[in-house]
């Protein structure tokens, strides 16, 4: 199997390359961290899997669309858009460079890459497209607005290309994990609900992959709170993300 892995040199996407890491596939790991990129590949080498490194900024977007031509010289089976950034949980207005860089890495980047391959994953009628988006993109709180904003912009992207690309038999399928230890959380100064081991995530993640979820978001309970938090009246609804925002140390200015 043929396996595209993007922001693969650290947390989730370096999990996903050593799970997948057999002498049955053939890894294709993406990230701009070189000598990172490289101990991940050492280690799949070491399990028996082939492995190809690309150096790249995936919020290069020329370079992006380059490496995705190149990407469509042989069949691929599974890609999985995992990289993405946050800027973290603070109070105040984001600045308009972060915001910006959020976007291009979280959410344009993958078009950027995916724009030479769609047509590819339609000529050869199979292919799985794999998103890791976040529970963030149910509920966007006032201290995540840029990163919950980009991440339910990429469940829009990633409901469309599953309706487009089904009649061909490729399989879209978006995964929205809640926190996972990674360098992303280990930013969070804030008691994190449900806060996951990243071995246990990524036997999630994988095992929801394996069974094709169109959508599959965990932790339940998690999950379940926040769609019940979504029933209820806006007046309620304001009360629970006030109240919440202030137990991660964030008051409202006045």
């Amino acid at each position: 199997m043929r396996i595209v892995i993007t922001g693969a040199s650290s947390g989730l996407g370096k999990g996903l390359a050593l799970h997948y890491a057999n002498p049955q596939n053939k890894l294709i790991l993406i990230a701009r961290r070189e000598e990172r990129l490289y101990e991940v590949a050492e280690s799949c080498r070491s399990k028996g899997a082939e492995v190809e490194t690309i150096i790249a900024d995936i919020s290069d977007f020329a370079r992006m669309r380059e490496v995705g031509r190149e990407l469509t010289r042989e069949p691929i089976d599974r890609i999985i858009f995992n990289a993405g950034i946050s800027v973290g949980h603070g109070g105040g207005v984001t600045p308009f460079e972060d915001f910006e860089r959020l976007f291009k890495t979280n959410f344009l980047s993958v078009h950027a890459l995916l724009e030479p391959i769609i047509p590819k994953l339609m000529e050869q009628k199979s292919g799985e497209v794999v998103f890791i988006s976040s529970l963030a993109s149910l509920l966007t709180m006032p201290t995540s607005i840029a990163y919950s904003s980009s991440k339910r912009a990429l469940n829009a992207y990633a409901e469309g290309l599953h309706y487009q690309l089904k009649p061909y038999g490729i399989d879209v399928m978006t995964i929205m994990p809640g926190f996972i230890d990674s360098e992303m959380t280990r930013k969070n100064r804030f008691k994190m609900p449900f806060f996951m081991p990243t071995e246990k995530g990524i036997a999630r993640i994988t095992e929801a992959i394996g069974r094709k979820k169109v959508r599959y978001a965990f932790p339940f309970r998690f999950y379940l709170m926040i769609r019940i938090v979504l029933l209820f009246p806006q007046s309620l609804r304001d009360k629970i993300v006030n109240f919440t925002n202030f137990k991660k140390g964030n008051k409202p200015e006045i």
